[in-house]
């Protein structure tokens, strides 16, 4: 029996003489709490004279005879306890002995300060309200903290609840994402922007360049897809006369995984009538600085050691293929045409193998060449219109489109238009795009004839915004990885 098995076991059978005592933990539904353990430690001096009530995981145990030390933790913290056997008696205290690590527990009692000045709750009783079967791996004390014991990145992914039990930094980086979202929802709701909601199963997958996962509907016998953006069903809301739209949701691609890639991530996406990409570049300053305010309480921040500052406005734009020629030296005239651009690309080192347009190429030299020195936040615009089929075009060069990418980090943190609302110009871009799907581009875009039917109705001149949220955390948390910043991200079964 492995040791893991035979602690279960034990705690099995400590469950069964609770049981046979009249003590039936699991029957608990509700306990009573009066402060969080946050709350004890900064009301301290206020609380001496009075009874508290706190539930939370029994994480540390120190038996000393006819009395103990114990602590608590909940969500906002850790808390001691202190059990003595002439408060509790000694049917309690003998009871409080035979908890175990993990056990959940609701105590209630006076706090006071230990003559360290730590704020400690003297119990008065408590109440076992979860019996925890199996060992949680939490470390041992050490000069007064607590150790964690799970430190194999795939377990800590695989078993998120016993890395939050344990491991307080991924709790505070998993709470720096959630207030991320927290603080774009404030922030857009505050501008009058409407949260909407979008479908997840579409008949075609579209508003984005990306493989789809595809599913089926048995009772309509219809072929399905997991959306891969919420582009398309924000602008048809547009054109119902809904001005300013926003949608924070899950979206879905089959493709390779990464520090920087899960098949399911976060996206925000917002459309605003009226507006244009100047329009959105002031939002996205804005949104940005006051997200890391909320966030850090600072819109400057170190990411690997560089400070950048999102306050620094405006910041700078750097048109895509100026960019290329500052880093690389290839000129705008050797990327008018796919022959030359593959030429240019293949003599600077960089593959072509897959590559059918020149858009793709352009945007694979900026990948190297220009995007790891984009550390301060700089907007690239003028993307090639292969590679934005739903972008306006420049009007002075009808090969680029009204578009810009936000890089913060040398990383993408964002994507927008000048939204295309010519339905005419928009259809023959879908057709082109079904020719690089023809040619080998798994990821063109599909032709869809639903929202080019919306399209005809008419959409007015539209700023459109995508944001990746896992991406964004990621920067103001200083993670690692964005499995760092996904609750649960996906892993191969064990």
């Amino acid at each position: 029996m492995s040791e893991e098995a035979e602690i279960k076991s034990l705690r099995l059978q400590k469950l069964a003489s609770l049981n046979q005592q009249g003590i039936h933990p699991y029957a608990v539904e509700r306990y009573e709490r009066t402060h969080s353990t946050a709350q004890v430690h900064d009301q301290i001096a206020s609380l001496t004279a009075v009874n508290v009530s706190v539930a939370g995981r029994l994480v540390a145990v120190r038996i000393m005879g006819k009395a103990s030390f114990a602590h608590l933790q909940d969500q906002s913290g850790r808390i001691q306890l202190y059990f003595k056997r002439d408060i509790l008696g000694n049917a309690s205290y003998s009871q409080f002995k035979d908890l175990d690590l993990g056990d959940i527990i609701g105590i209630q009692g006076r706090p006071f300060l230990t003559h360290t000045g730590e704020p400690t709750i003297e119990v008065h009783r408590f109440l076992l309200l979860a019996k925890s079967l199996r060992p949680i791996p939490l470390g041992k004390e050490k000069d007064g903290e607590q150790h964690a014991a799970l430190h194999d990145v795939e377990q800590r992914y695989r078993h998120r609840y016993l890395d939050l039990i344990v491991n307080p930094a991924s709790r505070d980086l998993l709470l720096k994402r959630i207030r991320v979202v927290q603080a774009m929802r404030r922030f857009l709701d505050e501008l009058g922007f409407l949260e909407v909601e979008t479908p997840v199963l579409q008949t075609v997958a579209g508003g984005a360049a990306a493989r789809p996962f595809t599913t089926h509907h048995h009772a309509l016998n219809l072929e399905l897809h997991l959306r891969i953006s919420l582009e398309l069903y924000l602008k048809r809301l547009i054109i119902g006369g809904f001005e300013k739209v926003y949608e924070i949701g899950r979206v879905f691609r089959n493709e390779g995984i990464s520090t920087r890639h899960n098949p399911e991530f976060t996206l925000m996406e917002l459309y605003q009538a009226y507006a244009n990409l100047e329009d959105i570049m002031d939002l996205v300053e804005a949104m940005y600085v006051e997200i890391a305010k909320s966030v850090n309480g600072s819109a400057t921040i170190t990411y690997q050691n560089e400070v950048i500052d999102l306050s620094a406005r405006p910041w700078k734009r750097l048109p895509m293929l100026d960019g290329i020629e500052q880093y690389s030296d290839i000129k705008p005239s050797q990327l008018e045409n796919f022959e030359d651009a593959v030429s240019a690309a293949e003599k600077v080192g960089l593959p072509t193998e897959g590559e059918t347009n020149t858009g793709g190429i352009i945007e694979k030299l900026h990948e190297r060449f220009v995007q790891p020195h984009l550390i301060q936040p700089t907007f690239i615009t003028d993307y090639p219109i292969d590679t934005s089929p739903l972008a306006k075009r420049v009007p002075d060069n009808p090969k680029l489109t009204r578009r810009f990418e936000v890089f913060v980090a040398t990383q993408e943190l964002g994507n927008a238009f000048s939204e295309m609302n010519d339905p005419v110009e928009q259809r023959e871009r879908f057709f082109y795009q079904q020719q690089l799907l023809a040619s080998g581009d798994p990821e063109a875009h599909p032709m869809d004839e639903e929202f080019l039917l919306a399209l005809e109705y008419g959409m007015p001149p539209t700023g459109g915004l995508g944001v990746g949220v896992d991406r964004l955390a990621i920067l103001l948390s200083e993670a690692q990885s964005i499995r760092d910043v996904i609750l649960f991200p996906l892993l191969r079964p064990e």
